[in-house]
């Protein structure tokens, strides 16, 4: 099994070798070029994705407007969770930023995980719960945050390469402001 990830779920539950080797024969690497969808709109998403290197979003459309909802690099975690827990057809397509080595899961072989190793559910209930936090914490910061407030929350919050590297118009529509609004905010806090 991969280093990082070992580690990111070591440190959500406990395993024996056998277990981590079992877990390891579950995930599949996979390359992905810049701008190449990990899943798409419309379609059922069947994997989760560990980056091991590279930057990702999800986003949807909105009278054709897209509005990015996550930013994932290395060593995060990345899916479209509705699509994949209930398995019907996904809102949201999820994009490489940059070119991306990763790390995936299908939704059969996360199955058998639930039931071979029990502290498996653990890890998909922490996923689960992130996701969730993630989501509830972008909903309220949407609505209640002044704009500079929120990108600045953004700045000392997200990892320094989905700062450096993600184009502003991506982080813009994560932040649910205009890009000519965001470009006058950095303007006012450098």
């Amino acid at each position: 099994m991969h280093l990082s990830l070992q580690k990111q779920i070591t440190a959500i539950a406990s395993f024996s070798e056998n277990e981590i080797e079992t877990i390891a024969s579950c995930f599949e690497y996979e390359k992905f070029n810049a701008k190449e969808y990990l899943s798409s709109m419309g379609k059922i998403s069947n994997k989760i994705f560990f980056i091991l290197n590279g930057l990702a979003r999800v986003y949807y459309l909105k009278d054709g407007k897209e509005i990015t909802t996550y930013l994932s690099s290395d060593e995060g975690f990345i899916a479209s969770y509705s699509s994949f827990i209930n398995q019907t057809q996904s809102f949201e397509n999820i994009q490489c930023i940059e070119d991306c080595e990763v790390l995936s899961i299908t939704f059969e072989k996360m199955q058998f995980l639930y039931s071979e190793i029990s502290n498996w559910e653990r890890v998909g209930r922490i996923l689960a719960e992130q996701n969730y936090l993630c989501m509830a914490d972008r909903v309220l910061k949407l609505q209640m945050i002044p704009a500079k407030e929120k990108y600045q929350t953004f700045l000392a919050s997200a990892p320094a390469k989905i700062i450096q590297r993600t184009p502003l118009i991506y982080i813009a529509s994560f932040l649910g402001i205009t890009p000519e609004s965001l470009s006058r905010i950095r303007q006012d806090i450098s």
